[in-house]
């Protein structure tokens, strides 16, 4: 389940976002999370599977297109479809935006295709 990132998830999110290989050094990273929290048109979401967070999606939503800035699933639950599932749902989203990638992303969403 998609759920909408909040400031008491940003160590989970944080350790998520760690498996990016562009976010690998802290204070990268420390600025992707600012630019989630304070700009309205990122947004983070998690993906919660029982009471744990497994994976995480991030997007900038723009007027026609949500392009997809981020995607990263925890690689003891990898290979089974979850990445898969975060990006139909964040397609169920925004039903009137193309989904699209940036050159980080786009391997992985032209395999979802």
């Amino acid at each position: 389940m998609l759920v909408r990132y909040r400031k008491n998830y940003e160590k989970i999110a944080m350790g998520l976002l760690s498996f990016m290989p562009n976010e690998k050094d802290l204070k990268q990273l420390q600025q992707t999370m600012k630019n989630y929290e304070t700009n309205d048109d990122w947004q983070l979401f998690l993906w919660k599977e029982g009471e744990d967070f497994i994976g995480i999606i991030g997007a900038i939503v723009r007027e026609h297109a949500v392009e997809v800035q981020h995607i990263s699933v925890n690689p003891s639950h990898r290979h089974q479809g979850i990445g898969k599932q975060m990006v139909k749902a964040l397609k169920e989203l925004y039903p009137n935006q193309t989904l699209c990638a940036n050159d980080m992303t786009a391997p992985f969403l032209d395999k979802c295709e």
